[in-house]
């Protein structure tokens, strides 16, 4: 079972804590562990509880809950919970997870905690080192596809962007960066042959020698070759055997 979330709440009226607390203790996946009335004792409470997440006010006294963000580092998720819905849009441009009006309805205090645990498994898959017979599931020229790992020949830099060539024809552009592809691609197949390029060995068709010792790669299905950078000459013929 996955261990629970811990929270605190920041919010100076006694009262809303204590509502937004029996609310929270319905929901299993979270446990309470602080509670602050002002931005200084909050600033503590997180120094101390260091929690998952944050439920908090915006307009206290003296201080608001956007300044308490500007004191301290935070790593932990933001639930703003407030009387007033002007201050949504700031919310969420600081990235804040939901943004609940008081009083708080049970129903989406739930999809709030809902949406922590989806980020949660988002992220994770994100990070998962892929397989060759994997498929992702992203977008590629402004649209989602199913793409599988051993349908790719290459990859390639395009600015912020990576392209992608596979062997069913597709050339697109999709936001994930060479960093990525090359930190979750299966070292087995895949491997850097520039800092622009990442190729399929499987689709690794010959190599011709160029100048200053670097090589040109073809590939199958692909009819102009890609330079590889002397720096990665020996790596590719010792994958390739």
């Amino acid at each position: 079972m996955k261990k629970p979330y811990t929270a605190i709440i920041i919010d100076d009226e006694r009262l809303a804590r204590k509502d937004l607390s029996n609310l929270i203790s319905e929901i299993g996946s979270v446990t309470l562990v602080g509670e602050a009335d002002s931005v200084s004792t909050g600033v503590e409470a997180l120094k101390k509880h260091k929690p998952d997440v944050i439920f908090l006010d915006i307009q206290m006294p003296g201080e608001s809950g956007f300044d308490l963000l500007e004191k301290i580092k935070i790593d932990a998720k933001i639930i703003f919970v407030t009387a007033y819905d002007e201050y949504a849009i700031r919310a969420f441009d600081i990235n804040a997870l939901d943004y609940l009006l008081k009083p708080v309805n049970p129903d989406r205090l739930k999809a709030a905690i809902e949406r922590i645990e989806l980020q949660d498994e988002f992220q994770s898959a994100s990070t998962r080192k892929l397989k060759y017979n994997d498929h992702l599931f992203l977008m590629v020229n402004s649209q989602f596809k199913f793409l599988g790992i051993k349908s790719i020949i290459c990859i390639t830099s395009a600015g912020d962007y990576s392209q992608i060539i596979t062997n069913d024809g597709l050339k697109g552009l999709t936001q994930k960066s060479m960093k990525e592809w090359e930190t979750r691609l299966p070292e087995a197949h895949f491997t850097r042959i520039h800092r622009s390029t990442i190729i399929n060995l499987e689709y690794v068709d010959h190599l011709e020698e160029w100048f200053n010792y670097s090589y040109r790669v073809y590939l199958q299905n692909i009819k102009e070759p890609f330079i590889m950078s002397r720096r990665y000459v020996a790596k590719l013929k010792a994958l390739l055997g």
